[in-house]
């Protein structure tokens, strides 16, 4: 049938649920490794690019990277608007970095990440992601567990960006998702500052995880915003939250944004601008009735187990 021809001879299967699978076609395996904490793959697919993927989960990829990224980030800059220093947990391709070094207020930036082998592939295989970011002295990685870290650390941030995998059982995360960890994160939290994570899916037959996380971090901080973004490469929308103990605008004029955008970074963004920043706060019905009924709090003693 015409439109319909298959390419590719090697596919990355990932079971999104019981039922279902989203599929990518795989031109060429750039980098294979089996580290003490997962399974590691960095691929070049047709459609979207190279792309990292870690227990044989979609991480990110060259092709649309900048929605999830951007996402992540910007709206809690913008929320803060002077941003001088940030906290980085995960994130190891080193995107989320780059796009706090947009702001030009910024003046330290640490990432944490446990996997230094996953950090080392990607500052080989994906610049397209990082952006040379590791190297600007602003910068300081530590490879280390995060918990750890946290359980050490005096200084405070005015914003920490918690983007870590998702919490499955055979991976390093699922206990950093939890009341514990967000505890911690409010602990080295400056007075104003926020705190944003990755919320996993919120397409309906996932939406009861975003749904506990979102709770779970409302049980820490007393102001949580839940928002999505489209993400082709997932197979699902993706949810975010922001939090911290101040109200935040969740209803941004456009053109102030737009200004601030201009005069407060080096440019260079592709999805967030005013226009779509008030589109990506505006939480649809499903997600606020899932987050009214699911309800459970995830504790160390019982996290978070995405399927997988």
């Amino acid at each position: 049938m015409a439109g319909r021809e298959i390419k590719a001879d090697w596919w990355i299967n990932e079971n999104i649920t019981p039922w279902d699978i989203y599929s990518h076609g795989v031109k060429k395996i750039l980098a294979y490794k089996k580290t003490a904490y997962q399974e590691m793959y960095i691929v070049e697919s047709q459609s979207y690019g190279k792309a990292l993927v870690l227990d044989g989960k979609w991480q990110s990829c060259t092709g649309d990277e900048f929605i999830y990224h951007e996402s992540l980030v910007q709206p809690a800059m913008i929320a803060h608007e002077s941003v001088k220093k940030a906290l980085i947990l995960g994130g190891g391709e080193g995107a989320t970095i780059r796009e706090i070094l947009r702001w030009k207020s910024i003046e330290r930036a640490v990432m944490i990440d446990i996997d230094g082998e996953v950090v080392n592939a990607c500052q080989k295989y994906l610049p397209e992601m990082h952006q040379n970011c590791f190297d600007d002295p602003r910068v300081e990685l530590i490879i280390d567990d995060a918990l750890k870290v946290l359980d050490n650390m005096s200084e405070k941030w005015d914003i920490i960006v918690s983007d870590l995998s998702d919490p499955i059982e055979e991976g390093p995360s699922f206990p950093l998702f939890t009341k514990e960890y967000y505890e911690k994160l409010q602990s080295v939290l400056k007075p104003g500052g926020l705190v944003v994570i990755q919320a996993g899916q919120i397409a309906p037959p996932f939406i009861k995880y975003h749904a506990r996380l979102v709770n779970t971090l409302k049980s820490v901080f007393s102001q949580v915003h839940s928002y999505g973004a489209p993400t082709p490469t997932y197979g699902s929308p993706w949810g975010f939250a922001i939090c911290g103990h101040e109200s935040f605008n969740t209803f941004p004029d456009p053109n102030y944004i737009d200004e601030l955008l201009a005069e407060k970074t080096s440019g260079g963004l592709r999805l967030i601008d005013g226009q779509t920043l008030l589109g990506l706060l505006q939480t649809p019905l499903y997600i606020r009735d899932a987050i009214a009924k699911n309800t459970e709090i995830y504790t160390l003693k019982e996290p978070p187990k995405f399927f997988s």
